[in-house]
């Protein structure tokens, strides 16, 4: 399994440029506790240069303990670069091996070697690799050269299985919003499970936008402001006029990091309808307190509950009558 951090770009340069430069990779290797505390440390750092890209995974699938972090820039590391990685490593880093790449498109290469994944009624894959062809199954083709991964994060994969167990359960969707879309594939599933459901998009990140549309044209899924389609925004979490009149939604999804989960509860609560549902992701097991709580603050409650490895997925339910 790989988990991937990714930012294309960065300041004056489109992605495409941004992926195209000198490359060079910084790999340390590490017990896999401590290279996912160092992602997430990562995710928490506002700070970071957007131009080096992390990502983390298992050295080989029998030594699924042994992890490596790896950080891909587009150019020769400089010290305050070494420094900024080696602090994500809370008590102190492992040795960095450093190397430079031939030249290539270095985001694509950070992401290379995805599995396709089957999760709830959905398989997602890379055009790389066939579509499945199997009854009731909605193939989703994700290119890898694009931001936030392809759905192999045990977190996206988490949250189409939850969103299929929804389904099955009987809830009943007209209007949704996926917070953090980033390749939009969340907002495609919950379209395809409620195919005649108002859908918006939104990420703070203004890349988004083609990717989500270029995904969106991929995959044969409507774009528009109607029933059926999808309309997508940058917003930093719900704070856009178009996020606000569009709602109450009856289904928000929110696959982010706990940290902003736990400042954005109480604005999920008030965009969702009464007995709406709320979708969490991105939070490792041992945040789920954490958010639980800000959650329940917030007038929403535990429906039901998913760990993938160390991740927890949590569908919520706002309280009937509740004015927080």
């Amino acid at each position: 399994m790989t988990l991937a951090a990714v930012r294309l770009g960065g300041p004056g340069r489109t992605p495409y440029e941004a992926r195209m430069t000198d490359s060079w990779k910084i790999t340390a290797l590490a017990p896999r506790p401590i290279v996912e505390a160092a992602l997430v440390a990562h995710e928490d750092a506002f700070d970071w240069d957007a131009d080096i890209v992390l990502s983390g995974s298992e050295i080989a699938e029998d030594r699924p303990d042994d992890w490596r972090l790896e950080a891909w820039l587009p150019r020769k590391p400089r010290t305050a670069d070494k420094a900024a990685i080696a602090a994500l490593f809370a008590a102190g880093p492992p040795p960095f091996a450093i190397e430079k790449l031939p030249e290539t498109d270095w985001v694509t290469h950070s992401q290379q070697g995805l599995e396709p994944i089957r999760a709830g009624r959905f398989h997602v894959h890379t055009p790389e690799h066939a579509a499945l062809d199997e009854a009731g199954i909605t193939d989703f083709a994700i290119p890898a050269s694009q931001a936030f991964g392809t759905g192999q994060h045990a977190t996206t994969a988490g949250c189409l299985a939850m969103l299929t167990h929804m389904k099955r359960q009987g809830v009943i969707v007209r209007n949704l919003a996926d917070i953090g879309t980033g390749t939009g594939l969340l907002a495609f599933a919950g379209l395809d499970l409620w195919p005649r459901a108002r859908a918006t998009a939104s990420d703070i990140d203004a890349v988004c936008i083609d990717v989500v549309v270029e995904n969106a044209r991929a995959n044969g899924v409507p774009l528009g402001a109607r029933g059926g389609e999808v309309t997508m925004l940058v917003a930093d979490g719900m704070d856009h006029p178009l996020l606000e009149a569009r709602g109450p939604y009856d289904l928000v999804i929110a696959n982010i990091l706990a940290g902003p989960l736990i400042a954005l509860a109480p604005d999920f609560g008030r965009a969702l309808v009464p007995g709406g549902h709320l979708l969490l992701a991105g939070l490792l097991e041992t945040q789920e307190p954490q958010v639980r709580a800000a959650c329940r603050r917030a007038g929403l409650r535990l429906a039901a509950r998913l760990v993938q490895g160390d991740w927890s997925i949590l569908w919520l339910r706002k309280r009937v009558g509740w004015r927080g």
